[in-house]
């Protein structure tokens, strides 16, 4: 199989493998059909949920299915079907030819199997430079630009642009990074990161004081004070595995990117924990719904408040891990979501 390293090599393993060890019952409910045909735009996530497994314990049932070594890749017109292995409920899988699934090669493009989650939803963070390491990077030392071509107040794709400062000998390509706003933590207030708004990248024209760069892509407005990155041969990881994490978590939402204020399935948010705390990419986290403060009238004490309980709202999966911070990506989501909300481990007691 090494000729497809390059390829997505998410598997028909991450759907069989949903919850054996949580002990389902052989019964299935009303609403949990026995089959799904597996549709263009699926993921592997919405699939597992259609039969109330917890998404992320794909692993787990990956051993009730013992004849299958090594799982082919799932594709639109494949039957996923309910069955039943020592006395446990396990899902399984059949091609459109209603052929059972083994060990083999497959004809057809192996870039048409369908994916764990949507990569559509977080392909622009996977690589580009997304934080600024507050305690290793000093932003004020990175090449600026100063001006454009043509007395531009703005630049987009294709224009010519000024820099100055120390540029990294022998690199030609250079993200262009606009520092945004500090990532602080949600309980202590420590300063944790500062945000990194990808704005574009640029090429090397002619070096000097101030050097000539050529604005190759720009997502956004190119401005004045924007600060250059070196591009680094970084490998975007693609196949996601999700699982609960090692460890016990306590974090909470701190930025949801892209600007948006109430956050929803497929959002992008920032977690205050990371790396240093053991956070791995595939860990599955719950989002609570931080519960509001209301007046008890009746308590016989004046201006008598109470806090409600949080209510369980969302599921997200990590993507991307730093040092201090995490990117993740909302994956269910019952109820809108707000910065402040806490993330902690999934419960693992339920269908």
């Amino acid at each position: 199989m090494t000729k497809f390293s390059r390829i997505i090599c998410i598997t028909a393993g991450l759907l069989l493998t949903a919850a054996a060890s949580a002990q389902m019952a052989t019964d299935t409910s009303p609403e949990r059909p026995k089959s799904y045909t597996v549709k263009q735009g699926d993921t592997l996530w919405n699939i597992a949920e259609v039969f109330y497994f917890q998404p992320w314990m794909w692993k787990d049932i990956w051993h009730a299915n013992p004849g299958i070594k090594n799982p082919d890749l799932i594709y639109p017109g494949d039957m996923i079907y309910l069955a039943e292995i020592d006395g446990k409920v396990a899902l399984k899988a059949m091609r459109g030819s209603r052929v059972k699934l083994a060990p083999h090669m497959r004809s057809t493009p192996v870039d048409q199997a369908i994916p764990a989650i949507p990569i559509d939803a977080i392909h622009q963070f996977l690589t580009r430079p997304s934080v600024i390491d507050i305690e290793q990077d000093d932003v004020d030392d990175r090449p600026y630009i100063i001006a454009f071509a043509d007395d531009r107040i703005i630049a987009g794709a294709k224009s010519m642009i000024y820099v100055r400062g120390p540029l990294e000998p022998g690199v030609a390509n250079y993200n262009i990074v606009r520092p945004g706003d500090l990532y602080h933590d949600s309980v202590s207030g420590e300063p944790l990161g500062r945000e990194a708004l990808w704005v574009g990248e640029a090429q090397l024209r002619k070096g000097g004081d101030p050097a000539t760069f050529f604005v190759k892509e720009a997502e956004r407005e190119v401005a004045i004070g924007d600060r250059l990155y070196p591009v680094v041969g970084e490998h975007a990881i693609h196949a996601f595995y999700p699982h609960p994490p090692e460890q016990e978590v306590d974090a909470g939402i701190v930025s949801v990117l892209d600007g948006v204020t109430q956050i929803g399935q497929y959002d992008v948010v920032v977690i205050d924990r990371g790396e240093n705390e053991g956070l791995q990419v595939g860990d599955v986290l719950q989002i609570d719904h931080k519960g509001r403060t209301v007046r008890d009238k009746y308590s016989g004490e004046t201006w008598d408040e109470v806090t409600l309980p949080s209510v369980e709202a969302a599921a997200l999966m990590i993507f991307r891990v730093f040092p201090k911070v995490s990117f993740a990506l909302v994956m269910q989501a019952t109820r809108p979501l707000h910065v402040g909300d806490r993330v902690r481990n999934p419960d693992m007691d339920r269908d």
